[in-house]
């Protein structure tokens, strides 16, 4: 059953990281085709009252872009699941604007939060989102830990020649602020199309990095249920906290994924790496009951592929890029 909704509110951000889109940035998709706070409240509604969803996390491009993002949370935070329980709420956010959002978004119900921040140096932040936001991302980093949305999660991809080399110290960081850093796996989802597997740093890299340095205590298997990362305690011997890696590529968890992801304009994707959708905002315009979505999203979901097929000589990467789709 797929009870973890990942809901895209814009394709749009306010980055340009490499991994992800080119400089100019991409064509966005025109505002007619975005669907509306009412449209997505009622099909989240609909996914944690009739699907089994019990856990929705908000992505983009850049969700913080979303006015709306505020009401949105708070609907999804009312809601109650199959088993009485008000969903978990998280959001996937680049940081930037969040220093003055965090305690609303607490306000509004939301629980997590995960930030995107590949390195500690300002000039490689620059070189690698062609932005001069490294400050802002900190600053709101240290708003969602205030304003109570700890553990506060850091996603890091690392890219060789670039940063590669701050493993160490972006954990040595974390640990000393209390945030839990998430070393992702670069996948073949950039716009670009550029994705080598050879150029890639993986797991195994990032492990052995990790373990000339600190103590590494891999947390039991059980714990980690659907989630996407291998975690462990790590310690420094001052500090202690939690790392994880999320090896996309070199070690799929695809057997005991739990996801389903609605595109900002309306397409439910039953893998990140589909190349096929399933149109609900057509439907939902036309005049589809909630019955009639309700089955089409069902035959979605069950249409699952057993595996992503990165590692398959066949595998073709989506047309869609990963701001189009949402993480």
């Amino acid at each position: 059953m797929a009870t973890d909704l990942r809901v895209s509110l814009t394709d749009k951000c306010s980055l340009r990281c490499g991994y992800c889109m080119p400089p100019e940035g991409l064509d966005w998709l025109p505002d007619d085709q975005v669907l509306s706070d009412d449209e997505l409240i009622r099909l989240i509604t609909l996914a944690v009252h009739e699907l089994g969803v019990e856990e929705v996390r908000f992505t983009g491009g850049e969700p913080l872009l979303r006015r709306g993002l505020e009401r949105i949370v708070e609907a999804t935070a009312h809601l109650r699941t199959k088993t009485g329980r008000a969903p978990v709420t998280a959001l996937t956010t680049n940081g930037v604007g969040l220093d003055k959002r965090a305690r609303a978004l607490a306000a509004a119900g939301l629980n997590r939060i995960n930030v995107s921040l590949d390195t500690l140096d300002p000039e490689r932040f620059h070189r690698i989102t062609r932005r001069d936001r490294h400050r802002d991302v900190l600053a709101g980093l240290a708003a969602a830990a205030a304003a109570g949305l700890g553990p506060v999660k850091v996603n890091t991809v690392l890219l060789p020649g670039i940063n590669d080399d701050e493993a160490v110290p972006l954990v040595r960081w974390a640990l000393a602020q209390g945030y839990e850093l998430r070393f992702i796996e670069q996948m073949p989802l950039d716009a670009q199309g550029a994705w080598q597997r050879e150029q890639m740093v993986t797991a195994h890299d990032i492990q052995q990095a990790l373990a000339g340095e600190f103590e590494l205590i891999p947390v039991d298997a059980r714990a980690r249920g659907a989630s996407p990362a291998q975690t462990w305690t790590a310690t420094d011997g001052r500090n202690t906290g939690t790392v994880g890696i999320i090896a996309s590529v070199t070690r799929p968890f695809c057997g005991d994924c739990d996801r389903t992801r609605l595109t900002a304009d309306g397409q439910i994707r039953n893998c990140l790496f589909a190349r096929d959708e399933t149109d609900l905002r057509a439907l939902l315009r036309s005049g589809a009951d909630n019955a009639e979505l309700a089955q089409i999203w069902r035959a979605a979901m069950w249409g699952k592929a057993a595996g992503h097929g990165i590692n398959d000589t066949s595998f073709i990467q989506p047309d869609r890029p990963m701001s189009a789709i949402g993480g």
